[in-house]
């Protein structure tokens, strides 16, 4: 982005921002930050972007920063409201008067995403990301990852029963997105199904990044389809006491939730606490969830949670940079809904896990190396599926990980470094519904990262490669008794018996070996095309390794409710589950996103257009059959079976799906508009859509649904009013053996009031969700049709900032 052009009424053409001093090599850089109107801005973030330091204004504007080297740098200034300025700066021993900087307004917030080496905003970066924080963060958190999310352009929830919602990005979801804490994997086993929860935690938070699309760069092929980083202050940076509280309680399951975050510290020593604590009951809906039993009762049984958490990290500061590390115990038991066996038994999770993190950043003063970032995790988790209080099920996942940045100083313009990245998780799954064999996995990777500005050109260059590694010594092939579903077919119980005898006569067991080298590489160009409207595009090709489950699951997955085989395996002419010929390839995704922003100004958007063409794209296709579940599962109708198959409460059938690979298109849109009406009165506005088939023929299954929403927010004084509409179109593009969804309107609005109390500024809030007490069936979410969204919800709070 050019950088005179982000200055609103400000020329720089001769050097300023210095102050006089006797020695060449110990200057002051200083100078002041307004808005448009001449009113200084306190509280605005001025970074000089070569060394990495960072500092703030005061009341009057006024910054400084001492002991600078003369040479030329750029200044790195944003505020809140307004857009992201970067100018240039001269700092020379025969200058003593500092500069004023003028920010521009902007109507959709810029704030700078976390984790990766590269600077990436909302308003500046090839890459499309979206960032949820602040104010609108604490409106819109939610129980579950997912569902918090939910609201931002290009993202929605699988909704999983209020209890395991995880996030869907551009209709992609499962092992193509990354959820991340800190920028480190957060190594739980959300991904392998919609019943398994996501092991991070929103309340406590302090912003969560979204990269819409492949972020592959950053983070590794696992990231194909796009990134959620959850960032706190775990690690701090600051010695500055400050922190934040919670208590609040909701109607529509009786939740009760509190949570607080601190920061202190000491000298060059910093401490970091947090902990939350919540509790529900199963959640009210506006119809009987079971769509077969209209006049049942108005709750989704087995859809309560108790969970609780804590975090405690400390930081050593010095003038380079910082080194520190956290540990947290997060501890979560959920029910299942739809997973009962028997029909009395219900089934709950007790998930556990612990995290450690080392994270720290050292800046140098030589004539090559300016810093390097380094991140190191390490986690235990543990999930237990329990049943009538016997562990039935259990998954583990241990990981270690470690990620070191290099970055260079500007060499012939360009800014950038390399990446090496190390990650080892050993997952583990014992039990009755174990359907993935235990399995380790081992990747290296090393990437490069370049950037530079070409008068209104920036150019962002990047590659990657990698090694990964997949072995699992005790692969089970067992001999299925699977079958066409038809009226002739014996359902009693000696029936079962025989089945389950005969699967379980002839077992074959044998070693996994497996090797990739993913390769991704990516471009892209933003042109500044005036002070307020820029252009971008991204083009980029990333390769993912198939995961564990992708590859060798085979048994029953009953939060799918399918009976699912690996893409290692095979159906031969006879009808039998033998080794499969076919080589195991890459999944490919060749992207273009297409981005026109207007960046400044009473009115601001964003338009992304996308189009993704991914090769080897492994899904699960349906092959008629039936098997087996060893249980009886009382749930409603299934996404994937026939009408029959959901005519018996308590069938113990799941239709047989493998795991296959064909080429697939996805395609679509996200729009955000943004208009500051007057000082009090904001309204925005949103739009999303993708399309998502093979490319042969065939939508691909639960592809979630065009929204369109709107969201006024008021302030008088004291007092803050929002107000959220959002749309969920009809979904009618569906897959082989998949209902259609109706289309629902979303009502919430909360009216929140600010109480100074001193050093503490207080807020009491009153919100309601789907005031409408609309039904509300979400077509992504496999429990669509027992489990409706939430109906109306109140809840009441107060939030304490210190």
């Amino acid at each position: 982005m050019k950088l005179s052009r982000l200055a609103l009424g400000l020329s720089l053409s001769a050097p300023a921002l210095l102050l006089a001093s006797p020695s060449a090599l110990a200057q002051t850089l200083s100078g002041t930050v307004t808005n448009a109107a001449g009113k200084p801005l306190a509280n605005a973030t001025v970074e000089i972007e070569a060394l990495k330091r960072v500092t703030s204004t005061n009341e009057l504007g006024e910054f400084t920063f001492s002991n600078v080297k003369e040479g030329d740098y750029t200044l790195h200034i944003f505020a809140s409201g307004f857009a992201h300025l970067h100018e240039h700066a001269q700092v020379q021993s025969d200058n003593a008067e500092g500069a004023n900087f003028v920010l521009a307004r902007s109507a959709i917030e810029v704030i700078d995403v976390h984790a990766t080496p590269m600077h990436l905003s909302v308003m500046e970066s090839a890459t499309p990301v979206s960032v949820l924080s602040g104010e609108t963060l604490r409106r819109q958190q939610a129980a579950t990852l997912g569902d918090t999310l939910e609201k931002l352009p290009g993202v929605q929830s699988n909704f999983h029963g209020n209890v395991a919602s995880t996030p869907i990005i551009r209709g992609l979801s499962g092992p193509r997105v990354l959820i991340t804490q800190n920028g480190l994997d957060v190594s739980d086993v959300s991904r392998v199904g919609p019943d398994h929860a996501v092991a991070s935690e929103a309340s406590t938070a302090k912003q969560i990044d979204v990269l819409r699309g492949p972020a592959t760069l950053f983070f590794g092929s696992g990231a194909i389809g796009g990134v959620v980083n959850v960032v706190d202050q775990r690690v701090p940076t600051s010695t500055e006491t400050r922190g934040e509280f919670v208590l609040e309680t909701q109607t529509v399951n009786d939740q009760k939730l509190g949570t607080f975050n601190v920061t202190t510290g000491v000298d060059n020593i910093a401490f970091y606490a947090d902990g939350f604590y919540r509790d529900s009951n199963d959640y009210e809906t506006p119809v009987a969830p079971d769509i077969d039993d209209p006049d049942g009762a108005h709750v989704v049984e087995n859809s309560n949670e108790e969970s609780n958490g804590f975090t405690l990290g400390t930081s050593y500061l010095f003038d380079q940079g910082y080194v520190g590390v956290a540990v947290e115990r997060f501890e979560r038991e959920y029910g299942v809904p739809g997973h009962s066996h028997g029909g009395d038994t219900s089934v709950f999770a007790d998930l556990e896990q612990t995290k450690y993190q080392l994270l720290g950043e050292y800046n140098f003063t030589n004539d090559f190396l300016q810093s390097v970032h380094f991140r190191a995790g390490y986690t235990d988790y543990e999930h237990a599926e329990v049943e009538g209080g016997l562990v039935g099920t259990t998954f583990s996942n241990e990981t270690e990980e470690l990620r070191v940045e290099l970055l260079h100083k500007p060499m012939a313009g360009w800014r950038g470094g390399i990446s090496l990245h190390y990650k080892g998780s050993d997952v583990f799954a014992q039990g009755e519904e174990a359907f993935t064999p235990p399995s380790e996995m081992e990747m290296f990777a090393v990437a490069l990262m370049e950037e530079r500005h070409f008068g209104d050109f920036l150019v962002q260059l990047g590659a990657r490669a990698e090694s990964v590694t997949l072995d699992a010594s005790s692969v089970l092939l067992p001999e299925l008794d699977a079958h066409e579903h038809d009226d002739e077919h014996d359902h009693d119980e000696h029936a079962h018996d025989e089945h389950e005898h005969e699967g379980s006569e002839f077992i074959r067991q044998f070693a996994v070996d497996q090797e990739f080298t993913p390769i991704s590489l990516s471009a892209g160009v933003v042109y500044t095309i005036s002070e307020s409207y820029n252009v971008g595009v991204s083009l980029s090709r990333s390769e993912r390794a198939p995961s564990a489950s992708e590859l060798l699951s085979f048994g029953p997955h009953i939060g799918t409710r399918t009976y699912e085989i690996g893409a290692l395996f095979d159906l031969s002419e006879e009808g039998e589950f033998v080794l499969s010929q076919t080589a195991i390839d890459l999944e490919t995704a060749n992207n273009i996103d297409l981005t026109f922003r207007k960046t400044q100004g009473d009115v601001g958007f964003v338009f992304n257009a996308f189009y993704n063409q991914v090769d080897n794209y492994y899904f699960q296709e349906e092959t008629g059959l039936f098997a087996e579940s060893g249980h009886d599962h009382d749930h409603g109708e299934e996404d994937h079976g026939e009408e029959e198959h959901s005519e018996d409460e308590h069938s113990d059938e799941l239709p047989v799906y493998l795991f296959g690979s064909a080429d697939a298109v996805l395609h679509g849109f996200e729009l955000q508009v943004a208009w500051q009406t007057t000082d009090n009165l904001k309204l925005d506005f949103f739009a999303d859509y993708v399309k998502a088939r093979l490319k042969d023929g065939g939508a691909l299954p639960r592809t979630s649904p065009m929204r369109v929403g709107s969201h006024v927010a008021y302030t008088l004084n004291n007092v803050r009013a929002d107000l959220d509409i959002t749309y969920f179109a009809k979904q009618d593009d569906i897959s082989t053996f998949e209902t259609e969804t109706d289309g629902y309107t979303l009502v919430d609005a909360s009216i929140t009031y600010d109480i100074p109390l001193g050093d503490i500024d207080l807020s009491v809030y009153l919100s309601g969700e789907n005031l409408t007490d609309e039904e509300a069936r979400v077509h992504t979410s496999f429990l669509k049709d027992i489990a409706p969204r939430p109906g109306r919800n109140f809840a009441f709070g107060v939030r304490g900032y210190f």
